[in-house]
């Protein structure tokens, strides 16, 4: 019973160990092509060195009448061949299974005779050179390093390999040219990370400045519907209090009641927009909801209060829509009544909204009249907020005279109920 904690613990410590701690290597075909290459070239140098190797006395003397004479060897270069075959050939799977390559040539190297340490000693650098820079399982292959130095520089009694002449020029320019292009590579690479960053910055810069201005245009036209229509009605109201506050005081009272009702609602709606503006603005859902398509009848009601004669009409199959929708419709019925207001006093208007299959439309047209007080303060914005309002879901906005009078039509897609 005490041995299965032990165990256990033991299986625990060697799944953490064997872990990867990367990603599995995935070499690209270039990479196998470069790999089997570089394995070739190894191995045709490794053959050739154990070939003539193979004629190498053993190190045991016997007395000779002229000295020391060496016996040879029979047969060692065909065993020289086959190890030195095995630990090239392994090296063209280098990247995809570094730590097994480096397990295989180590293997080699341990049946390498000691008097020929060129035989495996290349294939062993490069084994040991890809275990560390592709193998995922880091303390394996850690491990397994630590163990080929100790095999190749302690454990063998032998020396390392003494490079010929012929070799040394190419051993000196190609790791030059090597690090001389790696080092071009990295510079333009990073040039080109450098202006990416800088073009990014720049995007996300014009972006910011984008949104900054659509948000200011968003929350002007916001302002602008909500302060423009109580402001106009609330004028009117003022000014037909006024004039009837001498004969007719109940008239004069209900209009100022209208007035007072009007602010009111302006408060409201502009308490809401500023509260979703400030951070420390009042809790979203304590403050009143976004007028929609079912405050129309309120809305007309107020124009009417304020003296216009405002019919309302529904068409089609009334559903709910997408409150951004139902906000702009409403905004459209408000700014064309509010244009009513100011630049035909008691004129009478018609509303009309239609849910069609495909769109939603709304029209609202006046037969024309005399100007009231706020038409001279009027800049054209209302309609210009009114496009951009329509724009942002696909619709279109017509504003034309007809006859006397002026007509307002949206037209809003929609999708399929």
């Amino acid at each position: 019973m005490t041995n299965a904690p032990v165990a256990d613990r033991l299986r625990y410590w060697a799944t953490l160990v064997l872990l990867p701690t990367g990603p599995l290597p995935r070499p690209t075909r270039r990479n196998y092509v470069f790999d089997i290459v570089l394995a070739l070239v190894v191995g045709i140098l490794s053959v050739d060195y154990a070939l003539d190797a193979g004629d190498f006395p053993a190190p045991i003397e016997l007395p000779g009448p002229r000295g020391p004479v060496f016996r040879p060897e029979p047969g060692g270069e065909v065993g020289a061949v086959i190890v030195a075959v095995v630990a090239s050939a392994a090296l063209a799977l280098r990247r995809r299974y570094p730590l097994a390559v480096l397990w295989i040539v180590l293997e080699a190297t341990l049946v390498t005779p000691p008097e020929w340490p060129r035989l495996t000693f290349y294939a062993c650098v490069i084994a040991a050179y890809s275990a560390a820079a592709y193998s995922p399982h880091r303390p394996p292959a850690l491990a397994s390093l630590a163990v080929a130095v100790l095999t190749v520089a302690v454990f063998r009694d032998s020396e390392l390999p003494v490079v010929p002449n012929r070799y040394v020029p190419l051993l000196i320019l190609v790791p030059l040219i090597v690090a001389a292009n790696g080092l071009r590579t990295w510079k333009v690479r990073t040039d080109e990370g450098l202006a990416q960053v800088s073009a990014l910055e720049r995007e996300q810069a014009e972006a910011l400045h984008r949104a900054v201005a659509h948000e200011r245009s968003r929350i002007a036209r916001e302002l602008h519907d909500v302060v423009t229509h109580h402001v106009s009605v609330m004028t009117i109201q003022a000014g037909a209090a006024r004039k009837v506050m001498a004969t007719a005081p109940d008239q004069a009272e209900e209009a100022l009641l209208a007035v007072e009702a009007g602010g009111r609602a302006a408060m409201t709606e502009l308490r809401h927009v500023m509260g979703l503006l400030t951070m420390d603005g009042a809790d979203p859902a304590e403050l009143a909801p976004q007028p929609g398509l079912d405050q129309l009848e309120a809305l007309v009601a107020r124009v009417r209060d304020a003296g216009l004669p405002v019919e309302l009409t529904v068409t089609g199959e009334p559903r709910p829509l997408p409150s951004g929708v139902e906000l702009t419709a409403y905004r459209v019925v408000q700014e064309a009544l509010t244009n009513t207001v100011k630049h035909a006093a008691g004129a009478p208007a018609a509303v009309t909204i239609d849910y069609g299959a495909e769109q939603l439309r709304v029209d609202v047209v006046d037969t024309g009249g005399a100007p009231g007080p706020g038409a001279s303060t009027g800049a054209g914005h209302g309609l210009i907020g009114l496009r951009e309002r329509l724009a942002v879901y696909g619709g279109t906005l017509n504003a034309r005279r007809v006859g006397a009078g002026y007509r307002v039509t949206a037209q809003i897609p929609l999708e399929a109920p």
